[in-house]
């Protein structure tokens, strides 16, 4: 089932992970890593379903601000990352308290936030569920630059609404997104020559191996390390 396959290899979610610390900003509780008080660069994660406390994506989070960004990773489900450790909320009851629509406010807010800092060029990068809310954000004039990893519930129209360079990075083995639905998309926004698009396919790798892989693979952690690399690649060059 797509469904298991999304949440194949749940994370361990542990709140005193990262080099960063954890905020409010607009009302949400932020992970938030900064290279420096003065970069003027930011970049926001939107996590998959299970929540900002994935140490995996800390752990990226960090890598990023590294790079010289100011990077923030959102709690948008605010308390209620998807768990099988609840199961009054399996993943389409879960869902549908969570489609993307108020959470593209919240990153709005959150954005607002950050240019009301000095931040003054941002980008966003969204794995999984996250991709919707990243895909609206580069249909508005929210942002600057956009990357997708693994993208689930993501639909051609939104391709043909994307206004910013946009990179999308899949999996191989992925019924939310499988290579035939990557190639249209790529196709879709090859359509569109004012909008700068990248799309890849990685070999041998399954939906959610950005974050979710495993640390005795070797494969899988030099697949993920490379997505790392091609989603910093371009923030530096469209969002620096």
């Amino acid at each position: 089932m797509a469904g298991s396959q999304c949440c194949s290899n749940p994370p361990v979610l542990m709140s005193n992970t990262g080099q960063g610390n954890v905020q409010e900003i607009a009302g949400l509780k932020v992970y938030v890593a900064a290279a420096s008080s003065s970069s003027k660069h930011g970049i926001l994660l939107v996590s998959d379903v299970f929540g900002y406390e994935a140490p995996k994506l800390r752990k990226l989070a960090d890598k990023i601000a590294a790079a010289g960004f100011h990077v923030v990773v959102p709690d948008f489900f605010r308390g209620d990352p998807f768990s099988y450790d609840n199961p009054e909320k399996p993943l389409p009851v879960w869902r549908s308290f969570h489609s993307g629509e108020e959470e593209f406010e919240d990153a709005k807010a959150i954005i607002n936030a950050l240019k009301s800092d000095g931040i003054s060029n941002i980008g966003a990068a969204g794995f999984c569920w996250g991709a919707k809310v990243v895909v609206q954000l580069a249909s508005s004039d929210c942002i600057q630059a956009a990357v997708m990893l693994h993208p689930s519930f993501i639909t051609q129209d939104d391709m043909k609404e994307v206004k910013v360079p946009i990179a999308i990075l899949g999996a191989e083995i992925d019924k939310y997104c499988p290579p035939e639905v990557l190639k249209q998309f790529g196709e879709t926004l090859s359509a569109k020559p004012e909008v700068i698009s990248f799309v890849k396919k990685f070999p041998g790798t399954v939906h959610g191996w950005t974050v979710r892989y495993n640390d005795n693979d070797e494969n899988a952690v030099k697949s993920a390390e490379e997505s790392h690399e091609d989603m910093l690649t371009w923030f530096n060059k469209y969002v620096k």
